[in-house]
């Protein structure tokens, strides 16, 4: 979804569809700076003890720096459809309520060994450091992706 075409107000602080652009080259290798930049803090994030201030911190710092980007240097948004597509919503809304029950159960029956959280259940495949780092990497994008949405 291309949102090159979306107009902007003029008193917007974010970069309009006419800014000038970064070469082809400058761009390739801007990229993989922030690539590789994001890699290795997801692969310290995931190195933080669950529970203390530093694992706080390496979840704070990121949502801190996306939403100062989204607030100073708001990219061209795409503009919403005329009308709500009542299916894939539905779809979505099933979804989160079932995971909603799920972890409203587990909290009420004290998450005993035959009713699980999801949590505990997600804990033990992420374990390993190379895919906690993964999934933090994937938390990141996909934080971003919101923002630019």
């Amino acid at each position: 979804m291309a949102a090159d075409d979306v107009s902007r107000s003029d008193g917007r602080l974010g970069r309009g569809p006419g800014a000038p652009r970064l070469p082809a080259g400058r761009r390739w290798v801007r990229k993989l700076v922030i690539g590789a930049g994001l890699a290795g803090y997801a692969w310290a994030a995931a190195s933080a003890a669950p529970f203390t201030s530093v694992a706080l911190l390496c979840v704070l710092l990121p949502g801190a720096v996306i939403a100062a980007i989204a607030i100073w240097r708001p990219p061209a948004r795409i503009p919403p459809p005329d009308r709500l597509d009542v299916t894939g919503f539905s779809y979505w809304a099933i979804c989160v309520a079932a995971l909603f029950e799920w972890e409203a159960s587990a909290f009420k029956d004290n998450s005993l060994w035959w009713h699980p959280a999801l949590t505990d259940l997600i804990n033990p495949l992420i374990a390993p450091h190379p895919l906690k780092s993964a999934a933090i990497l994937l938390w990141l994008l996909a934080g971003w992706a919101l923002v630019r949405r």
